[in-house]
Protein backbone atom coordinates (compact mmCIF):
# COMPACT_ATOMS: atom_id res chain seq x y z
CA UNK A 1 0.00 0.00 0.00
CA UNK A 2 1.55 3.83 -1.37
CA UNK A 3 2.06 6.00 1.40
CA UNK A 4 -0.82 8.26 -0.17
CA UNK A 5 -3.00 5.64 0.34
CA UNK A 6 -2.68 4.92 3.73
CA UNK A 7 -3.23 8.62 4.72
CA UNK A 8 -6.28 8.64 2.45
CA UNK A 9 -7.35 6.05 4.65
CA UNK A 10 -6.16 6.95 8.18
CA UNK A 11 -8.00 10.68 7.51
CA UNK A 12 -11.35 8.67 6.51
CA UNK A 13 -10.61 6.30 10.08
CA UNK A 14 -10.05 9.28 11.87
CA UNK A 15 -12.86 11.23 10.56
CA UNK A 16 -15.03 8.67 11.92
CA UNK A 17 -14.05 8.23 15.04
CA UNK A 18 -14.03 12.22 15.45
CA UNK A 19 -17.88 11.82 14.52
CA UNK A 20 -18.07 8.82 16.86
CA UNK A 21 -16.56 10.75 19.53
CA UNK A 22 -19.37 13.72 18.77
CA UNK A 23 -21.95 11.15 18.93
CA UNK A 24 -20.66 10.32 22.44
CA UNK A 25 -20.43 13.75 24.09
CA UNK A 26 -24.18 14.69 22.84
CA UNK A 27 -25.97 11.67 23.38
CA UNK A 28 -24.09 10.33 26.57
CA UNK A 29 -22.57 13.65 28.26
CA UNK A 30 -24.36 16.26 27.50
CA UNK A 31 -27.84 14.71 27.09
CA UNK A 32 -30.01 16.11 30.34
CA UNK A 33 -32.53 12.48 30.45
CA UNK A 34 -29.35 10.98 31.23
CA UNK A 35 -28.86 13.95 34.51
CA UNK A 36 -32.05 13.05 35.95
CA UNK A 37 -31.75 9.32 35.09
CA UNK A 38 -28.26 8.33 36.73
CA UNK A 39 -29.77 10.18 39.85
CA UNK A 40 -32.46 7.53 40.53
CA UNK A 41 -30.72 4.63 39.05
CA UNK A 42 -26.74 5.30 39.49
CA UNK A 43 -25.88 1.24 38.95
CA UNK A 44 -26.93 0.71 35.52
CA UNK A 45 -24.17 0.54 33.68
CA UNK A 46 -24.60 3.77 31.04
CA UNK A 47 -24.32 5.65 33.95
CA UNK A 48 -21.27 3.93 35.17
CA UNK A 49 -19.83 4.74 31.90
CA UNK A 50 -20.52 8.11 32.22
CA UNK A 51 -19.29 8.55 35.41
CA UNK A 52 -16.13 6.98 34.79
CA UNK A 53 -15.58 9.23 31.57
CA UNK A 54 -16.32 12.18 33.74
CA UNK A 55 -13.67 11.08 36.10
CA UNK A 56 -11.25 10.59 33.06
CA UNK A 57 -12.17 13.90 31.77
CA UNK A 58 -12.11 15.77 35.12
CA UNK A 59 -8.42 14.46 35.72
CA UNK A 60 -7.13 14.97 31.88
CA UNK A 61 -6.16 11.57 31.72
CA UNK A 62 -6.88 11.15 28.18
CA UNK A 63 -5.32 14.67 26.90
CA UNK A 64 -2.14 13.40 29.01
CA UNK A 65 -1.83 10.24 27.86
CA UNK A 66 -2.36 11.50 24.03
CA UNK A 67 0.51 14.03 25.03
CA UNK A 68 2.78 11.97 26.37
CA UNK A 69 1.85 9.40 23.55
CA UNK A 70 2.56 12.00 20.76
CA UNK A 71 5.58 13.16 22.66
CA UNK A 72 7.48 9.78 23.00
CA UNK A 73 6.18 8.77 18.77
CA UNK A 74 8.13 12.06 17.76
CA UNK A 75 11.34 10.97 18.63
CA UNK A 76 11.22 6.67 18.12
CA UNK A 77 12.19 6.37 14.69
CA UNK A 78 11.09 4.67 11.51
CA UNK A 79 7.68 2.49 11.65
CA UNK A 80 7.39 2.41 15.74
CA UNK A 81 7.07 6.34 15.99
CA UNK A 82 4.19 6.30 12.99
CA UNK A 83 2.25 3.69 14.75
CA UNK A 84 2.66 5.58 18.11
CA UNK A 85 2.06 8.93 16.30
CA UNK A 86 -1.62 7.18 15.15
CA UNK A 87 -2.15 5.80 17.91
CA UNK A 88 -1.62 9.00 19.74
CA UNK A 89 -4.06 10.73 17.49
CA UNK A 90 -6.63 8.47 18.03
CA UNK A 91 -6.54 9.36 21.96
CA UNK A 92 -6.32 12.56 21.31
CA UNK A 93 -9.62 13.39 19.10
CA UNK A 94 -11.66 12.35 22.32
CA UNK A 95 -9.51 14.31 24.73
CA UNK A 96 -10.49 17.72 22.44
CA UNK A 97 -13.78 16.36 21.83
CA UNK A 98 -14.77 15.58 26.14
CA UNK A 99 -13.67 18.95 27.02
CA UNK A 100 -9.76 18.87 27.43
CA UNK A 101 -8.94 20.93 24.43
CA UNK A 102 -5.95 22.83 25.99
CA UNK A 103 -3.72 19.95 26.10
CA UNK A 104 -5.35 17.97 23.56
CA UNK A 105 -4.42 20.26 20.99
CA UNK A 106 -1.26 20.01 21.26
CA UNK A 107 -1.16 16.54 21.62
CA UNK A 108 -3.18 16.34 17.93
CA UNK A 109 -0.75 19.03 16.30
CA UNK A 110 2.74 16.87 17.56
CA UNK A 111 0.93 13.43 16.32
CA UNK A 112 -0.22 14.87 13.25
CA UNK A 113 3.10 16.20 12.45
CA UNK A 114 4.93 12.89 13.09
CA UNK A 115 2.33 10.84 11.06
CA UNK A 116 2.70 12.65 8.05
CA UNK A 117 7.06 13.07 8.34
CA UNK A 118 8.82 11.62 5.80
CA UNK A 119 10.24 8.75 6.25
CA UNK A 120 14.55 9.26 6.95
CA UNK A 121 16.76 8.09 4.23
CA UNK A 122 19.73 5.89 4.65
CA UNK A 123 23.08 8.04 3.46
Amino acid sequence: MSRRTSLVILLIALALWLAGCYGLRFALMEDGKWVGLCVDEAQRWECQVRAGLGLLIHFRVIAWTALLGALLAFFLPGRAGWLLAVAALFVALPALVLYSASLAVFALVIAALRAVRAPRVAV
